[in-house]
Parts: structure tokens; C-alpha cells; sequence
């Protein structure tokens, strides 16, 4: 298989709330036709890609909630995006709200798949790290209900055989935790695609907001760094339903170095060469794990919470 390719991140503008989901995927094709008009082989979507962001909205109405999760997938609404990515013979990422039933019981999760250039879904990640809070909270500009809206993600942190190498996925919020690359990498896990929805305003910490296009760039060069891995990460950005996102959608090389980054808060394609064999620059020398781990001493990092 190769091993050096062209990757890109899809970064969208916001969603409204009453889009609909056809008219999200008709943004999403077009953004793989450009990519793909680039030369790309595999492109990065955003978390939730499909909706708004509607954690920031506070309701105990069931069927509401519902209303923004994926049942089965693709579905009708979203096969185009597949037919496009079949058709074109590139592969994707992309992150939705998943309702599910498990063990007898509904179940919902944030979650993200790999889909190879036949349309094939070939790998899923469910999201562990949750930010934000369960209960109602008015005092919030916006909420961020995702303890709320979705379960801590059953799956751990897989890996997965695709476009030549191997891939991980994680989700937002679980980019800023180096024990998500960290386990990746040890699974050996080449490049890590996330997508993320993040506002600009952080309610409980409003001294950061200045910060929160530093901090989105740090968590994810500092793991690619730290573990020899490229990194794509692509957001849902700009003013959505009263609420700014930042955009700073990226693509990292193993050294850290961020080799393309976008320039605006709207629907937004970058590319950039992939060479998967570059991961050795990292993990043969300074980051190489058999010889310079020394994981006994590490034990604090999976002690229990309440440590």
C-alpha cells in the first residue's frame, strides 16, 4: 500500500439549527469534490458534522433529543456522502451523535468513523473524554450538555488498518488529554483524525478565551510530538446559533510542525503531503518507546478518580 499521501481537513461553517441534515451532506460533497480536486485520498470532517451543536441547549424532551441522533449509518440522508466518496475513490472521516440500542437499553454516544475509498465504514470510535455538565445551568451564556446528552464511549481507543497505515480517531474534547495519543501510539497508530466543536467563550473560565486557538493548536502538536504521529484536526467553526467557534482546522506533522491551517471561520478545505514513514523520525530516536519508557513509574495515571 502507500505510505505518502494527500490528506485534507473539511472545515464547515455553522450549522443552523433548523438545517437539515441534506443540506450539511450537500456542503460535506462539495468540500470532498475540492479535496479530491486537490488530489487528496483522504479527507477529515468535523465532530457532529451532520447538526448543530445542540448540547448548548437545555431540554428533558426525549424525542427532541432523539431528533438529532443517527440510528443506523449511513442512512438515507447521509449515502450521499458515501456515493460521493465511492465515486470519487476517496476516503473519509466523520463525526455524528449515534442512538443506539445495547445490553436492552437505549443508548446514546458521540462517535466517528472511518470510511475507506469504496465507501466502506472500516473503523468507529466512541468519545471518552465528555466535557461540560448533566444538569441545567442558566446561568451559561450557552450550555454544554454533553454528560448529559451522550455516555463516556464503550469502545477504548482502537486502531485501525486504512490508506496504507494505521489510524486512530478521538473526538474534541479528547484532544487536550495526552493519555488519548499516548494509547494510540502505542498501538501504533500513524495518524489520529479528530474533529471538534469548540466555542471561543468558555463560561466557567472566561480569563482563557483569549487562549482557546493556542490551547486547540498546543494539546494537538505537543501529542504529535510526543508520540510520533500526524494529527488532522478539523472543526465546525463560526458564529453558530448565537455561539462562536473557532475554527483553526490543521494538519500536523510528526515533529509537531502544523504543515497547513485554515484561514477562516467558513466551509474550508487544506490540504497537505502525508508521509506515514515519517512517524520513524520520532519513534526511532527521541520517542522511542522499547527503549526509553518506563511505564512502572507511571502507575499515578490510571489510578482511580477519586485519588
Amino acid at each position: 500500500m502507500k505510505r505518502r499521501f494527500i490528506a485534507a481537513a473539511a472545515q464547515l461553517g455553522p450549522i443552523a439549527r433548523d438545517e437539515p441534515r441534506s443540506s450539511a451532506v450537500a456542503r460535506m460533497v462539495a468540500l470532498m469534490r475540492e479535496a479530491h480536486g486537490r488530489g487528496a485520498e483522504v479527507v477529515v470532517f468535523p465532530e457532529l458534522a451532520l447538526t448543530t451543536f445542540f448540547s448548548r441547549w437545555y431540554t428533558e424532551d426525549d424525542a427532541e433529543i432523539d431528533s438529532w441522533f443517527e440510528t443506523e449509518m449511513p442512512n438515507d440522508e447521509v449515502q450521499p456522502l458515501f456515493d460521493a466518496a465511492r465515486d470519487l475513490g476517496i476516503g473519509f472521516y466523520l463525526g455524528y451523535a449515534e442512538l443506539t440500542t445495547e445490553d436492552g437499553r437505549k443508548r446514546r454516544f458521540n462517535t466517528s468513523i472511518i470510511v475507506d475509498s469504496t465507501g466502506k465504514i472500516v473503523g468507529k470510535y466512541r468519545k471518552i473524554h465528555l466535557p461540560g455538565h448533566r444538569d441545567n445551568e442558566p446561568w451559561r451564556a450557552f450550555q454544554h450538555l454533553e454528560k448529559r446528552y451522550f455516555e463516556h464511549g464503550n469502545m477504548g481507543f482502537p486502531v485501525f488498518e486504512a490508506f496504507g497505515g494505521r489510524m486512530g480517531m478521538c473526538l474534541c474534547n479528547d484532544r487536550r488529554w495526552p493519555e488519548t495519543f499516548r494509547v494510540l501510539g502505542l498501538r501504533g497508530a500513524e495518524m489520529v483524525m479528530l474533529g471538534y466543536n469548540t466555542p471561543l467563550h468558555y463560561p466557567p473560565a472566561p480569563e482563557h478565551d483569549h487562549l482557546q486557538y493556542f490551547h486547540n493548536h498546543l494539546c494537538m502538536q505537543g501529542s504529535a510530538y510526543a508520540n510520533g504521529i500526524w494529527v488532522i484536526g478539523t472543526a465546525k467553526a463560526g458564529r453558530e446559533e448565537g455561539c462562536d467557534l473557532i475554527g483553526g482546522s490543521c494538519i500536523i506533522a510528526p515533529t509537531g510542525e502544523i504543515v497547513a491551517q485554515a484561514q477562516g471561520v467558513g466551509d474550508e478545505v487544506i490540504t497537505a503531503e502525508v508521509d506515514l514513514d515519517r512517524c520513524r523520525e520520532l519513534r526511532d530516536n527521541v520517542f522511542n518507546f522499547s527503549l526509553h519508557r518506563e511505564p512502572e513509574d507511571y502507575s499515578p495515571i490510571c489510578a482511580s478518580k477519586d485519588r
